[in-house]
């Protein structure tokens, strides 16, 4: 398989319009990469640009150490998985698979023993006579897959596969890929906008925005450790909370004043909070992190539910103080009803805080 490298690779269309910015990306050997982010944040481009169907406007990619930027998609042994699948619908699943392979003039032999070996993995054998028209969303979805199996590619490259696939077959879809990518050992690039998909599926994920990397790193480092409000609050399902605050001493304590409640920080965060007092900051907390406690309690907050969602294993509220929007997750044996006052106390050894105008994170991750 191979290494990918990103080295300030930049994408600028026609009319100045600017999709990416100064990416740099390593992605080792045999690694699972999830690029991921909202609708138009260059994800996709710069999946493009690895493939060679975008043309690089300013820096360097580098496949095993050879520099890619000129050389056409053909060349830079790479398969795409795409997010239609792109099968031909006149021919069967194995000609679809053998497609790639004929025109590459591969042996007969050789072409049939990838296709059924590919197959077999992804368990379609059973299917290789169809046509895809005969085939359900997610068989599709594993002959795309297989087609680019069959080439043995050093990097396989995913443009949001699953977005066309309804909720129970994007979950397992989702585990397949991942079992598929240590069966296969191979090196992996994945762009979705779906947060779950990458933490469920990466060794790693880039976040991006607007064209810009936000940050890169693994999934529980993103989730404990945002670098910023956009990441911390695009990681996580329900996202993060974020309240505005004023951050006040009192005493030997510093404190964080809502104005329909306040709360003492934890002490391991004063050092951090110290320069902000007097202030105003975004006070993150996640709604994992808020626990229910039906009556008045030492440094908890007293909110107003608006909407009860039971999910079976779990109960996601949204809550209100007198201002502020919120959501806590809590477990089912508690019973909520729209209108009641609910006591919370967050869990203050886990809370976020965000610079109000720059938007980044206030208290740094442990290994910053």
């Amino acid at each position: 398989m191979a290494k990918v490298e990103l080295k300030s690779i930049g994408k600028t269309y026609d009319g100045g319009v600017r999709a990416v910015s100064d990416a740099n990306i390593v992605i080792e050997d045999k690694e699972f990469v999830v690029l991921v982010g909202p609708s138009g944040c260059g994800k996709s481009t710069t999946l493009r640009m690895v493939a060679g169907l975008e043309d690089i406007t300013e820096g360097e990619l580098l496949i095993d150490g050879e520099k890619m930027n000129d050389v056409p998609p053909k060349d830079r042994n790479i398969a795409m998985v795409f997010q239609n699948y792109a099968l031909y619908p006149h021919m069967s699943v194995y000609e679809n698979m053998a497609f790639g392979l004929r025109i590459k003039k591969v042996p007969k032999a050789e072409i049939d023993k990838r296709v059924h070996e590919a197959a077999r993995i992804l368990d379609i054998e059973k299917f290789l006579d169809r046509k895809p028209k005969a085939l359900s969303g997610g068989q599709r979805q594993r002959v795309a897959v297989g087609r680019a199996i069959v080439r043995n590619p050093k990097v396989f490259l995913f443009d949001e596969p699953l977005s066309n696939l309804d909720a129970k077959l994007r979950v397992q879809m989702r585990a397949e890929l991942s079992d598929l990518h240590l069966r296969l050992n191979a090196t992996m690039i994945y762009v979705t906008h779906d947060q779950v998909e990458a933490m469920t599926m990466a060794n790693k994920i880039v976040v991006m925005k607007d064209g810009l990397i936000q940050q890169i790193g693994a999934p529980l480092e993103l989730y404990n450790h945002p670098v910023n409000k956009f990441v911390a609050g695009f990681i996580g399902s329900p996202p993060m909370n974020f309240l505005s605050v004023k951050v006040r001493e009192e005493g030997s304590s510093i404190v964080l004043d809502e104005g329909s409640f306040k709360v003492k920080a934890d002490t391991s965060h004063y050092e951090y909070l110290k320069p902000y007092i007097g202030k105003e900051v975004y006070f993150g907390i996640r709604p994992e992190d808020m626990a229910y406690t039906g009556k008045d309690a030492d440094n908890s907050m007293t909110v107003k539910v608006t909407v009860v969602e039971p999910l079976g294993a779990d109960i996601h509220l949204w809550l209100t103080t007198e201002t502020q929007p919120l959501v806590a997750r809590t477990e089912p044996n508690h019973v909520f009803k729209v209108g009641d006052t609910a006591v919370f106390v967050p869990r203050m050894e886990k809370a976020r805080y965000f610079d109000k105008e720059k938007e980044n994170a206030i208290v740094p991750s442990p290994d910053a």
